[in-house]
């Protein structure tokens, strides 16, 4: 039951659909983590927005005989820009053998892992694997956020197809209204579902201030259950 989410494209709610997974399956009594590989965009303390919530959403909390901050989010530089750019800025190497040992530290400490990646799926993590390469590495089944806005349905589908390219696992998708203006945002989402054999996980609403426990009351957490 442990998860990698990826978007369509970046700033389209990974993080938010990742905390509200995490909030939905603690609903359900699962003990459950959230974890970023990578975060860039970290403030001159070293932390990371989208790694604090997910920490916030999690139940399963850094501690003494739990999981560390270093396996949640193993990697994480300061500059916002594309994670392998920033890893060559910071002198560093984005090593899957390592985010495979943090993560496998962490699923023995919950019921659902859920892992955020960074970007759209074929972000490059490092000079020769991207961010479908660490979904293969970490052997977990894909759920895709779809944001809906204008130009969501050529994303989705090509997403769709890289996934299958690749030969991974897409569980489910969730259509997260990102543009509170989208003219025929229903027929949208209609016409993914139309074309995507993964089940639908929910269709989030727009909303001006993110609420990842609204968020989690809109998944239907069963479909993604064999």
């Amino acid at each position: 039951m442990n998860y990698f989410v990826t978007g369509t494209d970046t700033g389209v709610g990974k993080t938010l659909i990742s905390c509200a997974l995490l909030h939905g399956f603690a609903l359900r009594g699962k003990r459950v983590i959230g974890m970023k590989p990578v975060a860039a965009g970290c403030n001159a303390d070293g932390q990371n927005e989208d790694v604090l919530q997910l920490c916030a959403a999690s139940n399963v909390q850094p501690g003494v005989g739990a999981a560390s901050s270093d396996q949640i989010n193993p990697y994480s530089f300061m500059p916002a820009i594309a994670p392998h750019l920033a890893a060559q800025l910071a002198g560093a190497n984005i090593d899957f053998a390592h985010i495979a040992e943090s993560y496998l530290a962490l699923a023995v400490r919950a019921d659902v892992v859920i892992v955020e990646g960074a970007g759209g799926l074929l972000v490059p993590l490092n000079e020769q694997q991207d961010s479908a390469d660490l979904v293969r590495e970490l052997g977990l089944p894909v759920i895709l956020v779809a944001g809906m806005r204008m130009g969501c349905l050529n994303h989705a589908l090509l997403t769709v197809e890289a996934i299958a390219a690749r030969g991974l696992t897409l569980s489910g998708w969730v259509a997260n209204v990102i543009d509170a203006d989208m003219i025929l945002a229903d027929e949208n989402v209609a016409a993914l579902q139309q074309r995507i054999a993964a089940p639908l996980l929910g269709v989030v609403p727009y909303m001006p201030r993110a609420d990842a426990r609204v968020a989690a009351a809109r998944l239907h957490l069963e479909r993604l259950e064999p």
